[in-house]
């Protein structure tokens, strides 16, 4: 606290698993493990794509920056969480918080954004095959990347930005593993109804447009699919998508579901739980739905080992 008229409060206190001191072990070796898979899996994504020339293609380009996402979404949360877990210091900082919330609002929002990005690059790859190559340039792609973060961004300032119109002093006790935005609200001495305003409107329109690109692509896709003549066709082309839906589906149902908990009173560690699924599990999955579903990157994957095996 610093001493003034009115003190404030520059340091909170996260309670993490605290309700369950027998499963604390049993938590850190848990969640190390799957942040460990988390960046085994993304980063040998990465590694696959850097290493083999035929997937240097659009499809794959995003890809790498999805798993480049992945890793660093884990990463918000993740090492403070562990860390916690075996150090009674369960404190964090102001600008510490904000910082999480920026970085997660960010990495969260560009997500948002890259999966319709992908949509689209999988609705010409099937629409329009023969004009896919001059549709999806490398520049073209590029800046459909940096447009992604930039509106991820540009939503991550102005959600972490409200936070210094509060005050906050105390009680500085969160009951979560991190730093987030509606608990950290209830914390706040000021009105938040313009916090919570703004944070419904810019989220709305990020989740709104991010998937009404995605609902009009695969109907485009779904079409197209149904009136090939042939079943290998189709089957070939679905397949292409099956990974990508996947991804969508646990991404924006995670984060349905995590928003339709309530987040107050008696229900605070049914969020906190519900809250470790898209913010630790999905990560460590989309590498894993990518490499069991698409033959490319298994084939990458087994030349890359063939070669080092007889080097």
């Amino acid at each position: 606290m610093k001493a003034g008229n009115q003190s404030t409060v520059t340091v909170f206190i996260l309670l993490e698993f605290s309700n369950y001191p027998q499963l604390q072990g049993i938590f850190f070796l848990l969640f190390l493990l799957v942040y460990t898979f988390t960046l085994l899996g993304n980063g040998s994504m990465l590694f696959i794509v850097w290493c083999s020339s035929n997937l240097h293609t659009p499809m794959y380009f995003f890809l790498t920056q999805l798993s480049f996402l992945d890793i660093t979404f884990a990463s918000v949360f993740a090492p403070k969480m562990l860390a916690d877990l075996i150090d009674k210091n369960k404190m964090i900082s102001f600008y510490g918080c904000v910082s999480q919330l920026f970085f997660f609002a960010g990495i969260g929002c560009t997500e948002f954004f890259l999966l319709a990005v992908m949509a689209f690059d999988r609705y010409v790859a099937i629409c329009s095959p023969l004009l896919y190559t001059l549709t999806m340039s490398e520049h073209l792609c590029v800046r459909l990347v940096a447009g992604s973060y930039a509106g991820g961004f540009l939503y991550s300032l102005i959600h972490a930005g409200c936070l210094y119109r509060l005050h906050f002093c105390g009680p500085n006790v969160m009951n979560h593993y991190a730093c987030d935005y509606p608990v950290l609200l209830r914390l706040s001495c000021n009105d938040i109804s313009i916090n919570d305003s703004l944070r419904f409107v810019f989220a709305a329109f990020v989740v709104v447009s991010s998937l009404s690109v995605i609902i009009l692509s695969y109907s485009y896709i779904v079409t197209t699919i149904l009136r090939m003549t042939t079943t290998a066709r189709r089957q070939r082309a679905a397949s292409t998508c099956i990974s990508h839906f996947t991804c969508v589906f646990l991404f924006y149902g995670t984060a349905f579901f995590m928003e339709m908990t309530p987040n107050s009173g008696s229900s605070e560690e049914q969020y906190k739980m519900v809250s470790v699924i898209p913010t630790v599990v999905v990560p460590a999955l989309n590498p894993l739905i990518y490499s069991l579903r698409n033959k490319e990157v298994k084939e990458a994957l087994r030349k890359i080992l063939c070669q080092t095996s007889y080097q």
